[in-house]
């Protein structure tokens, strides 16, 4: 039996404290075991290194139980009591006793289960009044919190850059499993665009000082709502997930009342806060901040599953907590639906089709494909294939013509209905591109022009593969390619800011990816 064991099977004794003991409860979490003696709480850090937080050494332990201390001691003095020593004596371990020290603890005053927030929710017992309260305790907290600019380095726009994209490295094997691969493109692409439309705002906020040694760990689980307030268990073991904008660490609170199915004492949380801290500029970044806080809880409740010792229930409540965060993220996300024209253009063999169906499925968007519609025109089933020559048969420039009215006639028809639609065809030629957009102005609705690129040589391979397979609705073969690219005509009448140009020779996650970034970009931009 290991040190550790030794310490916490003699620690389940009640003569192991100094204060009179009937009982003991141990909690064992990831990284502690604590003790519950019915008065006091002692809390022992695991001797573990996650990368994130290093407790090997007794010293390491015993700086990171002072730390905890000192830390808390800013939001509930009178909670956290000291650090006390372990030692072994005889044989035994035991909390205040004589010996050899050999190990350290966080003593802390015990409070009532019953008065958590959280357990308060559950029982519909949280009241208006209790937010404003915790709300300008947070406030008082956060206004007198240090700020420097040193500070401002390690938990401004730099470090969110840094945790948004760990965030997304460390869940993708979670995708299928906790988190679909929908959500999980979208999350990433809603977070890195709003990074990068507001890095003006981050920086702004930086230099007002609103960078501060936060808590970092800011959720009901952490309040206890008992005569006073106290606000427990502040991330002692990196400074980097303490320190960040105030904005973040009340984001993390008003997004844990959402996922408890408040949405209205998270409101007045924020609005209360914020009329406090006097701080109007903390609203721009609230959903993007509840995405983060949210996602991290997602992330963590997916770490929990690699546990070799879960059982089949425990593994499904974790699997289920995973996804309600995950789901709670995305729903702080302005979606790309509702009406709205993308008009797809490019070459044959550029992946046109491709990436509109990967887009649709993000979207809900209805994909109108000039290849169908052309057949459908034609009377003939859109698998059957008519290999003629360029602008010849179904491709005369009579039907192709007609093909792009009936695509309009489409679209406005869907449109009308409130539902997004995606136009894909080559569209070569301005004037026909000029159609698509004067339809966007006359319903007020937004419009994309999505251009897809890729090197010849995988055009061909392409085209070659597909004209083998023959399953697909499209006539297009390479040697159409060489007439098709010399007729078409530069994208130049559209604004750069509603043109997005694809390079589709990469894979198609990354493609989507890049799509769904550059459309939040302007989207967050507008």
């Amino acid at each position: 039996m290991s040190t550790i064991q030794s310490i916490v099977q003699d620690l389940l004794d009640p003569s192991s404290y100094p204060e009179k003991t009937s009982s003991v409860e141990l909690i064992e979490t990831h990284i502690s075991y604590i003790f519950l003696t019915g008065r006091f709480v002692y809390k022992i850090k695991k001797p573990v290194d996650f990368g994130f937080l290093d407790f090997t050494t007794p010293e390491k332990r015993r700086h990171f139980c002072q730390q905890e201390v000192f830390l808390n001691s800013r939001l509930s003095p009178d909670v956290y009591l000291g650090v006390v020593e372990i030692r072994k004596n005889r044989g035994r371990f035991s909390i205040g006793d004589s010996g050899e020290t050999v190990e350290y603890a966080v003593k802390m005053r015990q409070l009532p289960r019953e008065r958590m927030m959280g357990a308060l929710l559950a029982k519909g017992a949280v009241t208006p009044t209790m937010i404003q309260r915790v709300a300008d305790k947070i406030a008082s907290f956060h206004a007198r919190a240090e700020h420097s600019p040193e500070i401002a380095r390690l938990g401004g726009l730099e470090a969110v850059k840094v945790n948004v994209s760990e965030n997304f490295q460390q869940t993708e094997r979670y995708i299928g499993k906790t988190v679909t691969r929908e959500i999980y493109n979208c999350l990433r692409a809603y977070s890195q665009a709003f990074i990068q439309v507001n890095e003006a705002l981050f920086k702004q906020r930086e230099s007002q000082g609103k960078v501060r040694d936060c808590h970092g760990d800011l959720h009901t689980a952490q309040i206890c709502l008992e005569n006073g307030i106290a606000i427990l268990d502040c991330i002692e073991f990196n400074e980097r997930f303490r320190y960040s904008d105030v904005a973040s660490d009340i984001a993390f609170l008003a997004m844990d009342l959402d996922y408890h199915g408040r949405p209205d004492l998270s409101r007045l949380l924020m609005e209360s806060y914020v009329q406090q801290l006097d701080d109007p500029g903390l609203w721009p970044f609230l959903d993007f901040y509840k995405v983060y806080r949210a996602y991290v809880r997602g992330k963590v409740a997916s770490f929990s599953l690699d546990s070799p010792t879960l059982t089949g229930e425990q593994s499904r409540a974790f699997s289920e907590t995973a996804r309600r965060y995950f789901d709670l993220a995305y729903s702080y996300v302005p979606l790309l639906e509702g009406a709205a024209l993308f008009l797809f253009t490019g070459l044959m063999g550029t992946g046109k089709s491709s990436v509109a169906r990967e887009l649709a499925q993000h979207t809900g968007a209805l994909v109108i494909s000039s290849d169908e519609v052309r057949k459908e025109m034609a009377g003939i089933p859109s698998t059957e294939h008519r290999y003629v020559p360029w602008g010849k048969d179904i491709y005369s420039l009579e039907l192709s013509s007609k093909t792009y009215e009936e695509l309009l006639t489409r679209a406005r028809a869907e449109i009308a209905q409130g539902r997004p639609v995606i136009l894909d065809a080559a569209y070569g030629k301005r004037e026909l591109r000029r159609q698509a957009q004067q339809l966007a102005v006359e319903i007020t609705m937004p419009f994309w022009v999505i251009e897809t690129r890729c090197p010849e040589e995988t055009v061909r391979q392409r085209l070659d593969i597909r004209l083998e397979l023959g399953n697909a609705a499209s006539d297009g073969r390479w040697e159409l390619f060489a007439r098709q690219k010399e007729q078409f005509e530069e994208v130049t009448e559209v604004p750069r800011a509603h043109h997005i140009i694809l390079d589709t020779s990469r894979p198609m996650e990354e493609i989507a990816a890049t799509l769904l970034k550059e459309l939040y970009v302007r989207k967050l931009a507008a």
